[in-house]
């Protein structure tokens, strides 16, 4: 499903990642982190998938740069992140951008 994001300008945070063998939690973990980025403010939607190689990308959608921050330094996504570099990733890229335009088609 995709995200219904506002009107531009707002920001994407591209969370690019390459799984370890094994779930260790990590679908669990996944979930609630989903269900607290959607409690913070400022944040307006997630978009995500990842393919049968490991590869995933996840964007979530956020009013501000100071909600993306806010959302950087939650204890428990925090706690998370730790966690994934430790056991769940081999590799991860995260990038922050200012959507400046966004285009859409719907049937």
């Amino acid at each position: 499903m995709t995200a219904n994001t506002p009107p531009t300008p707002y920001y994407a945070v591209i969370f690019t990642s390459l799984r370890t063998e094994g779930d260790q939690g990590y679908a669990e973990a996944a979930e609630r982190m989903v269900e607290l980025a959607r409690e913070q403010p400022g944040f307006l939607g997630v978009e995500s998938a990842r393919g049968d190689d490991g590869l995933g990308i996840t964007v979530s959608y956020w009013i501000s740069e100071a909600a993306i921050l806010a959302w950087k330094h939650h204890p428990q996504h925090s706690a998370i992140r730790e966690r994934g570099r430790s056991t769940w990733y081999s590799r991860c890229h995260t990038r922050v951008c200012k959507v400046e335009r966004a285009y859409e088609f719907k049937l």
